[in-house]
């Protein structure tokens, strides 16, 4: 970063109004915490609203099985091993974990587990997107 960025209109050293600025495109980063095994098509769709949904409340989601299954096969246990694995670290990139549902699958479980051992925000809701306590 060079001084300029620092500088106002004027020509004067601005920190504040560099960081305002730099910080007004932020958005938090939460990974999407539902089912897909089972009913894959219903969960799918559902997983589709719970990002909306954190997309709405002004996050950026990061639901990775609506992504993997598109390129791998989730029926392949080494496949769903490695996917597991690559969505622990996408949760590591996350800033919140966002549990959506009543039940947990053994998947969510690993994610939620691996948010525990990171001591991450963890947000609990229902199937109708209602905060719940847990």
């Amino acid at each position: 970063m060079n001084q300029k960025e620092w500088e106002n209109g004027s020509g004067y050293y601005d920190p504040t109004a560099y960081h305002a600025i730099k910080n007004a495109s932020y958005l938090p980063i939460v990974y999407i915490c539902s089912p897909y095994s089972g009913d894959v098509e219903v969960n799918t769709q559902l997983a589709r609203q719970y990002s909306r949904f954190a997309l709405d409340k002004g996050t950026l989601p990061i639901a990775p099985h609506l992504l993997f299954p598109q390129f791998m096969n989730d029926l392949d246990v080494e496949e769903r091993q490695h996917a597991m694995r690559m969505n622990l670290i996408l949760l590591g990139r996350c800033e919140e974990l966002w549990v959506f549902g009543d039940e947990l699958s053994e998947g969510m479980r690993q994610e939620i587990k691996r948010a525990q051992h990171r001591n991450m925000m963890i947000r609990w809701f229902n199937q109708d997107c209602q905060e719940v306590n847990r």
